[in-house]
């Protein structure tokens, strides 16, 4: 037993040599786990903001120049005034998410209670704005219009009294969100290629016959090529949760991160074992890269990472439990966000490390196949 531990340790040691050799694959690394983070976290804003819009304003009264004013930054950009013929044309050339036409005689209407209309045209290919910036304008233009009528800004009493309380992200600030996930995904996606690659790198320069003509097993290369890879991104993790995001982002992190980089580690594992077995299944590194936009990235995507699984349809949900990836963007969020502890996330963990072990014998059971293919 103790033979077997000391194979697997050299040969992880000469794949930390190998991978520190690569200064492509090391910047990679170094960039994913801080540049990558940061504007991932940033540069995709989930809040509306500095929207561009328009206003047609054909009635030219106090109320519909109160509306231009109304519209606000950091919400909106300040409104651009446009004929009734330009409204076509620059939608069509995408100058605005939203242009707001007040019709004749609104506010003549609003006093003798007609109910008028305003049309609002909405450019929906700016999904993120589209789908929030309506109600933000109508939320806005509502407490102009009572302010106007009854020279305040209360409104009449709702028929109930709702009481929202956010938890976990009270300010529901978008980018809390985004640089954790992007940690997430980038463990993922870095420790299958790395492991993947290393694997078929081996095959491609012959070294993996002179492995298996030496006293060693398949498992020991396996097992070699996991720790020290996935010790590499663990590392890389790591600094990322506790500098970039921490620090650098200031997201206030609920719970332990100790706890969360041994889930990490255990996931590095189940991840580490799909590389391999796709690095099994590729005859190069093309194939490789094949492999992982077929497979991994669409699994990346269906997590619970992107949109809650909820949403997704029942047969999609179900096929995305035999996939570890959706345990550990869970047992991550639960972490991280909501400060589970082990009692909370043992079953999630387990399952996830059974997931892994089932992908490390299937990798087994196809790596000498996989080398006499190539031989």
């Amino acid at each position: 037993m103790k033979t077997h531990f000391l194979n697997i340790y050299h040969l992880g040691i000469k794949e930390l040599r190998s991978l520190a050799a690569d200064k492509v694959l090391l910047l990679l690394i170094i960039w994913a786990f801080t540049g990558g983070v940061y504007s991932a976290s940033k540069g995709v804003s989930q809040e509306l903001r500095n929207a561009p819009v328009a206003i047609v304003d054909q009635d030219q009264s106090q109320i519909s120049h109160r509306f231009v004013y109304a519209l606000t930054q950091p919400y909106f950009k300040k409104p651009d005034v446009l004929g009734l013929y330009e409204v076509d044309r620059a939608l069509d050339r995408g100058y605005y998410s939203f242009t707001i036409i007040i019709p004749p005689s609104f506010e003549k209407d609003l006093h003798a209670r007609r109910n008028p209309t305003i049309q609002i045209n909405i450019d929906a290919t700016v999904m993120s704005q589209a789908f929030i910036g309506a109600g933000y304008i109508q939320s806005i233009f509502t407490t102009e219009i009572n302010e106007f009528l009854n020279r305040s800004y209360e409104t009449a009493a709702p028929p109930i009294n709702l009481v929202t309380r956010v938890k976990f992200n009270p300010n529901l600030t978008g980018f809390w969100f985004g640089g954790v996930m992007e940690t997430i995904n980038n463990i993922n996606m870095l420790t299958i290629i790395l492991v993947g690659a290393a694997y078929i790198r081996e095959r491609e320069h012959g070294t993996i016959e002179h492995l298996l003509a030496m006293p060693l097993v398949p498992i020991e290369i396996m097992a070699s090529k996991i720790w020290a890879n996935g010790l590499a991104v663990l590392i890389a993790a790591t600094f990322a949760l506790t500098v970039m995001i921490k620090t650098v982002l200031k997201v206030p992190i609920a719970g332990s991160i100790p706890l969360f980089i041994s889930v990490a580690a255990v996931y590095l594992f189940s991840a580490g074992s799909i590389g391999i077995f796709l690095g099994t299944i590729a005859r190069s590194m093309p194939q490789l890269g094949l492999l992982i936009f077929l497979t991994i990235i669409p699994m990346q995507m269906l997590s619970g990472g992107v949109t809650p699984q909820e949403s997704m349809p029942a047969a999609m949900r179900n096929l995305m439990m035999f996939v570890p990836i959706t345990y550990f963007v869970r047992l991550a969020q639960s972490i991280l966000y909501r400060g589970a502890g082990f009692i909370i996330i043992w079953k999630d963990l387990l399952i996830m490390g059974f997931i892994g072990l089932v992908f490390f014998v299937a990798a087994q059971f196809r790596f000498r196949k996989s080398v006499a293919q190539a031989a």
